[in-house]
């Protein structure tokens, strides 16, 4: 959701200036419900969480707590994992611009009508 709101400029703060704000709602509570869920109906058997948003840890830790399930920690780009992840997952690993490019599906997939998007 995007919407515009006033804040100060960074290098000026006594000017205030409208920016267009664009918000995530309820995703990570959405992951953070069915990680546990899937879990408890014994739907995997490892998760891999692609995220570095450490409200996740708490589902993270019930996990591994009343489960065995493995957990795995993708972190977009090449910034630190959050360390109140990265403490309930069995591996971990940075997801780059180029592993992304590298390893998608072709344009087409034979033997279905699937056709992965020209923009990307």
């Amino acid at each position: 959701m995007s919407h515009g709101v006033k804040l100060p400029k960074a290098n000026n703060p006594l000017k205030i200036v409208e920016v267009i704000k664009t918000e995530e709602k309820g995703s990570d509570v959405n992951l953070a419900v069915n990680l546990l869920n899937d879990a408890a109906l014994d739907k995997y058997d490892c998760a891999v969480v692609v995220s570095n948003d450490s409200d996740l840890a708490d589902a993270m830790r019930l996990v591994k707590e009343r489960t065995n399930k493995i957990l795995g920690l993708f972190t977009p780009g090449r910034r630190y994992p959050s360390q109140q992840l990265k403490k309930y997952a069995d591996f971990s690993l940075n997801v780059l611009s180029k592993h992304l490019k590298n390893n998608q599906l072709p344009l087409e997939i034979p033997g279905t009508n699937f056709k992965k998007p020209r923009e990307w």
